[in-house]
């Protein structure tokens, strides 16, 4: 297969950049290096494409792999013709694949081998010809054979009918059309598998909707409820059509008796064979659909999660809230360091809230606290509550936010914890990441597994190995999207940046350690087992605010040092400006002889010579800072101050395909539908909203007692 050929059409690129990735790829380049630095040989997209174009490459390659294996699996039986040649080169998928496939796959028992072991082919065989004189039952009495357990004429057209029934079913064409039919009209039926017994799933218990139409979510729910035994589901299709096209496949009506015949084996092929093959086939298709698009969902907050802004330069307290077991404090100085760990009980006595209260401001003055992170799990709800008073009672102006939790416990429990806080208890851990993933979520969240993060949906119910990748690439690309600092990142930071293993990384950490900071990139080349190629594909990505060369705080590639320089003085820079390495009025300078004259001039693309000039003019950048800031809160509403039309402002915590949840600062998120999402029709929320973002909606209504919260963004 012409792999450029295919996927210039299917990414609507050119020819040319489709052969480039796919040399890049084979090279060993990683996909951020590939997306940031080779812009010119790809035409600028971007690295979630590159990665599907990457996953579509090894799918076409798996292709073609099962293409060859099937080939020689069906010339090893010296049963491949011309005519299954070809039709092998021209199947798409791997399910045309295996279609064609079928007839030779060593079967298990079924009727159709026993009735071949009782020798009832050429009674098939004959009955196919419907030749015009021909008596079946009559041809059928010379098969008869008490030792072949065939008692009766009718047994051996039974048998006969087994073949044939089976010969259908392993028809290629047959089930290319009926799989299409049924994608077409299918309708998937879901029923409860007790209607007397309530779950969360009532509204699948009796519940029908075309294949062709129904939303990923809605398959994933009934997935799920099927799993945990409150459905019955299936997908139902009118059998009249399917029979017709397998009837007219194969019968020539030229002889009814054989007609007959024909057309009870095409029912028992279709009712026994076909059908709840294609169902299963097609339903996994459906799950499958499904789950990709919830991992894009997935995907996609993961991403908007990771690329919040730090809150940069405070000292945050960390809350990680709890009853018996109490709350723990950690407090965290500007870096992250730990400065002071404690346990409260807010939710326990009056005498242990006031000795709660008393230690928290005790922290807040001792270490000039600016902001309290509070964790959004268990007893939550109550330690906001407690903190927004306590904070009123400050000597300064103190704020709070409530953050997602998830995964703290599982980071806490982690190797990396034990190495990054071995003084501190389990539980307390906890808590210092809670206040560090407000500091900077990106550098605190990349210790954790994606997965435990959770901002998607029905997310145990897609293939982990998948998820996982996904997710991974997600991780992969924010942090490189950022950078990380050569002489603080932590491991964890270090295993996500491009072109590093964890091999290469503990050197990275051990030569900080033996040699003390990172003078340059340059210095990278000592650490042991960093070759030349792992370098290349890591430098840019690695900043180095100590350098003495400015060029090594940006992400200026080593590789287009030389470029910049001549940049500069091309600018009309001194040399003790260029020393200085301010220069921020570059784009300025630049505009005068234009971007395509200068990149021409220093043998450049222009999407290279945009990087360049950007990066400059901002040494030290954060995307992230161009983000909206998180929204601090002073003080705690309660679900019961809530009123329908209330206006408040809030910050979105997860978007999923029938809406979105928002953090209204009531302990329990409330959800904007889909439909009261904006005044205008969208086909999915994320066309509109993003984790993070901060929003004003109104209070539709409220149920205290289930806990539920409708809210609306529209102003129609």
């Amino acid at each position: 297969m012409e792999y450029s050929i295919t996927l210039s059409k299917l990414f609507n690129i050119k020819e040319e950049y489709a052969q480039n990735i796919i040399t890049l790829l084979d090279e060993g380049n990683t996909i951020p290096f590939i997306a940031r630095y080779r812009k010119e040989m790809h035409g600028s997209m971007d690295d979630q494409l590159i990665r599907e174009f990457s996953e579509k490459l090894e799918y076409l390659r798996g292709l073609d792999k099962r293409r060859e294996e099937i080939r020689e699996l069906i010339n090893g039986q010296e049963k491949l013709t011309d005519e299954i040649s070809a039709a092998l080169d021209k199947a798409q998928t791997l399910s045309e694949l295996e279609d064609i496939y079928r007839p030779f796959r060593p079967k298990r028992k079924t009727r159709a081998s026993v009735a071949k072991e009782r020798g009832l082919e050429p009674l098939a065989a004959e009955i196919l010809k419907q030749e015009e004189s021909f008596t079946p039952l009559e041809y059928a009495e010379q098969f008869v054979s008490a030792e072949k357990e065939v008692l009766t004429a009718q047994d051996a057209i039974n048998g006969a009918m087994d073949i044939i029934a089976e010969q259908l079913s392993d028809s290629a064409e047959i089930r290319k059309k009926l799989r299409s039919i049924c994608h077409i009209s299918g309708v998937l039926k879901s029923v409860a598998a007790d209607k007397d017994k309530d779950s969360v799933y009532t509204n699948y218990y009796d519940f029908s909707e075309p294949v062709r139409k129904i939303a990923g979510h809605r398959i994933l729910a009934v997935n799920r409820g099927e799993k945990e035994g409150f459905l019955k589901v299936s997908i139902e299709l009118d059998s009249e059509y399917p029979l017709s096209i397998i009837n007219s496949s194969i019968d020539k009506n030229t002889n009814s008796l054989c007609s007959e015949i024909i057309k009870t084996a095409g029912e028992d092929a279709y009712t026994r064979l076909i059908f709840p093959s294609i169902e299963r086939e097609i339903r996994s298709e459906m799950t499958d659909t499904a789950s990709e698009n919830a991992m894009k969902v997935f995907a996609t907050n993961l991403k908007q999660l990771l690329m919040q802004p730090p809150v940069k330069g405070k000292t945050v307290l960390g809350l990680d809230p709890g009853y018996r077991t109490g709350c723990k404090v950690a407090v965290v100085d500007d870096t992250g360091k730990v400065l002071d760990t404690a346990v409260i009980y807010p939710t326990h006595s009056e005498i242990k809230i006031a000795q709660s209260k008393k230690k928290l401001l005790e922290f807040i003055r001792k270490h000039n606290v600016d902001i309290i992170s509070i964790g959004n799990g268990t007893a939550s709800k109550e330690t906001e509550m407690f903190a927004a008073d306590a904070i009123k009672e400050a000597d300064h102006k103190v704020y709070y936010m409530v953050v997602s939790e998830a995964g703290a416990s599982v980071y806490s429990a982690s190797k990396l914890a034990a190495t990054e806080l071995p003084e501190l208890d389990l539980t307390l851990r906890s808590a210092v990441s809670i206040a560090r993933r407000l500091q900077d979520p990106l550098a605190e969240l990349v210790k954790i597994e994606p997965k435990a993060i959770g901002v998607g949906q029905y997310q145990h119910d897609m293939p982990q190995k998948r998820l996982g990748e996904t997710l991974d690439g997600v991780v992969e690309d924010c942090v490189n999207s950022v950078g990380a600092d050569l002489n603080t990142a932590s491991p964890a930071l270090l295993l996500r940046v491009s072109g590093l293993n964890a091999s290469v990384c503990k050197n990275i950490v051990a030569y900080r350690e033996d040699n003390g900071a990172f003078n340059s990139r340059a210095e990278l080349k000592k650490v042991p087992k960093l070759g030349p190629k792992a370098f290349e594909q890591c430098a840019g990505f690695l900043r180095v605010p100590e350098s003495r060369n400015p060029l090594d705080n940006t992400g200026v590639h080593p590789e287009s040092y030389s470029v910049a320089k001549e940049l500069l003085k091309l600018a009309g820079y001194t040399d003790s400006e260029i020393k200085s390495a301010k220069f921020g009025d570059l784009p300025a300078r630049v505009k005068k002889p234009g971007a395509k004259s200068l990149s021409e001039k220093l043998g450049i693309g222009l999407p290279t010579f945009n990087d360049i000039v950007k990066e400059l003019a901002k040494p030290g950048r954060d995307p992230r800072d161009e983000m909206p800031k998180p929204m601090l809160r002073s003080d705690v509403l309660d679900i019961n101050d809530l009123k329908e039309g209330m206006e408040l402002s809030g910050t979105v915590r997860n978007v999923i395909d029938f809406g979105a949840f928002i953090d209204i600062g009531v302990h329990q998120d409330g959800l904007v539908h889909i439909s009261q999402i904006c005044d205008k029709f969208i086909k999915h929320p994320s066309q509109v909203l993003k984790v993070g973002d901060i929003v004003k909606v109104k209070v539709l209504s409220v149920d205290v007692k289930k806990n539920r919260i409708s809210l609306t963004m529209r102003t129609k």
